[in-house]
């Protein structure tokens, strides 16, 4: 189990036992509360729990593909670019309709305009302090969007 968390509109938290690692797409940085300090730009890496594979994209941004206990999570803020590359994601973390679109995830926590976004994709968000993950088994059946407050 995990959670999903967000205090800023350009930052994700996930929370394990292990880790609490926090991703900051407008600076293309992981914070893991590590000895050597936040990381940033693309690579491979794990902290804790997390198995985490960051990649570039044009204007010097990074994306991220976040693995916990079998769940994926995409975290792209509102880039539309390197969508091939991140892969399937079970969890989007974003604010473009179109990468919504392409990946098909199962759930989106919102990130920017919630109201376009729900909106343009004719559903409604519902909105929570945190976002607690059992398993993959415990996403949803049909696409749900989640704004994080």
């Amino acid at each position: 189990m995990f959670e999903i968390e967000s205090k800023n509109p350009d930052e994700i938290t996930i929370i394990t036992k292990e880790a609490n690692v926090t991703f900051n797409i407008a600076e293309s940085e992981i914070d893991g509360r590590l000895a050597v300090g936040k990381i940033k730009g693309p690579g491979e890496f794990e902290i804790g729990d997390v198995t985490i594979r960051g990649v570039g994209v044009e204007n010097g941004q990074t994306i991220y593909d976040a693995e916990v206990g079998g769940v994926h999570i995409g975290i792209i803020g509102g880039t539309e670019q390197g969508l091939d590359d991140l892969g399937v994601s079970d969890i989007l973390c974003t604010s473009s309709v179109r990468a919504v679109r392409e990946i098909a995830p199962k759930l989106v926590i919102a990130m920017g305009n919630i109201d376009g976004m729900v909106s343009e994709l004719k559903l409604t968000a519902r909105t929570e302090k945190k976002l607690k993950i059992k398993n993959a088994d415990a996403l949803p059946v049909t696409l749900e969007v989640v704004a994080l407050n």
